[in-house]
């Protein structure tokens, strides 16, 4: 990343949305908005040689401060990852085919209240140590 592009780059986006991008990507970069899916995820594409590294020219720009990549819907994740050409706004056969059997997609909620916790119906076939105190006679002084 040159000093040129990083200038040239928050020129065209602004400083508000380049110190964001600084922020989260590490990177100032500008690019077509693509799309944005359910979850308010912007996608961005760059296809200029001069400015993007190939295989870096596409990017998503999550809507949440707290992110992973599990929020990237499937269809998404095909396009982001080059499994796909056009982006799933653009592709006719994404447009045109979603089974009705597909479920709304959830991201992954592992490590946050939503997670998944098993339990079980049956009795423990361990059971742990529960020490019991028998009381102890007299007041502690020998008879006499």
């Amino acid at each position: 990343m040159s000093l040129a592009r990083t200038i040239r780059h928050a020129r065209a986006v602004g400083f508000k949305e380049w110190f964001r991008q600084m922020t989260y990507i590490g990177d100032a970069k500008m690019g077509r908005l693509v799309g944005t899916d359910q979850f308010g995820n912007r996608y961005f594409e760059n296809t200029d040689p001069k400015e993007e590294i190939p295989g870096r020219h596409r990017w998503v720009d999550y809507s949440q401060d707290d992110f992973n990549a599990s929020q990237v819907p499937p269809e998404w994740h095909s396009w982001i990852s080059h499994i796909r050409k056009d982006a799933p706004t653009e592709d006719p056969i994404v447009k045109a085919v979603t089974p009705p059997w597909k479920a709304p997609f959830i991201e992954n909620m592992t490590g946050t209240r939503g997670a998944f916790k098993t339990y079980s119906t049956t009795a423990p076939k361990i059971r742990a140590w529960d020490p019991v105190v028998k009381p102890r006679g007299g007041s502690g002084q020998p008879s006499a």
